[in-house]
């Protein structure tokens, strides 16, 4: 396994300047925004689709320092009701999966959108409840119109490639759980695979752990993210898990994302590296850094010291004592 970063974190330092004050803290791997959400303030994506000479002087500013790109990530809405925001989405992943193909990057991150309730919405719809039974049928038509065929089209532009893409588990989209995401990839192909967050999984209640060894177990793991969520069980008492407050009002919600380690103790996070292992996960743990009581740098330091005793770097030797 190798340690990455979500660089996004960095946005306001200039590309070099931010390689070299992540290998200082032996980092190995970056992981790239391309646009959407997360900008692209390390990638001029057009400039570089576009001129030859520049990709290979921007590919230069990684193997000269020994960093390799875990994924490009692009998390948007593609299915956004709003046509000119789901045109921006698709056209930002379709550029970042050639861009991935151009430079050898195996996979692209991205979210899996959310749709409206008909083709006259003006918003997202994100159905939680099964009952009343109009969410059943809201549900019903997003998957079958929107969710599959949509993203059919864009795995097989994926495989054209030879690129995968890694769908963050996250509330707000269709694809949030660990059975949305085989849904799809079963719908789809194996392109489809899960952009891990251990943090999205305590927050509705899952098992990190044993998210891993379910998604694992199906080869469905194309990436992860190294993220802790903190849970207030008397704010949750209040609140509930789709809490809707926002997430500066940090004292009164029920959960806030956090540094690794300062949610969960070091060995639940060994457990689930270790869980990573065992369904031969051998890639990067990209450390993101959302924690709203650190500041960028003291968050990314903590996350690189809490991960770096735990990660299992060295190959898998034979089992001498059996």
């Amino acid at each position: 396994m190798k340690l990455g970063v979500f660089t996004v974190l960095f946005s306001q330092k200039a590309l070099p300047e931010m390689l070299d004050h992540v290998a200082s803290l032996g980092v190995e791997s970056v992981e790239i925004g391309t646009g959407g959400y997360v900008g692209n303030a390390h990638c001029p994506i057009d400039e570089l689709l576009q001129d030859e000479t520049a990709l290979k002087n921007y590919e230069k500013e990684f193997t000269s320092r020994g960093i390799m790109i875990s994924a490009f990530s692009c998390h948007n809405n593609p299915l956004h009701p709003n046509k000119e925001i789901a045109q921006e989405a698709n056209e930002t992943i379709l550029k970042s999966l050639e861009l991935a193909k151009r430079m050898n990057v195996p996979v692209v991150n991205t979210f899996s959108g959310c749709p409206g309730d008909s083709e006259d919405a003006k918003y997202p719809n994100w159905p939680v409840a099964p009952w009343p039974n109009d969410y059943q049928e809201i549900l019903a038509w997003q998957w079958e119109h929107k969710v599959i065929p949509y993203w059919r089209e864009i795995g097989r532009e994926a495989e054209k490639r030879n690129v995968k893409i890694g769908l963050e588990l996250h509330g707000g989209f269709s694809v949030h759980t660990p059975a949305t995401l085989m849904r799809l990839r079963e719908a789809v192909g194996d392109v489809i695979g899960a952009n891990l967050d251990p943090s999205h999984m305590w927050w509705q209640g899952i098992d990190p752990v044993q998210a891993v060894l379910y998604l694992g177990k199906a080869g469905a793991i194309h990436h992860f993210h190294a993220k802790d969520t903190a849970l207030d069980v008397n704010n949750m008492n209040i609140h509930g898990i789709t809490d809707m407050q926002p997430y500066t009002n940090m004292l009164d919600r029920a959960w806030q994302f956090r540094t690794v380690g300062y949610g969960h103790d070091m060995k639940v996070w060994a457990d689930i590296i270790s869980a990573l292992r065992l369904v031969g996960y051998d890639y990067v743990v990209s450390i993101e850094h959302e924690d709203g009581l650190m500041s960028v740098d003291e968050g990314f330091t903590k996350a690189v010291q809490n991960l770096q005793p735990i990660l299992m770097k060295e190959p898998l030797g034979e089992m001498w004592w059996v």
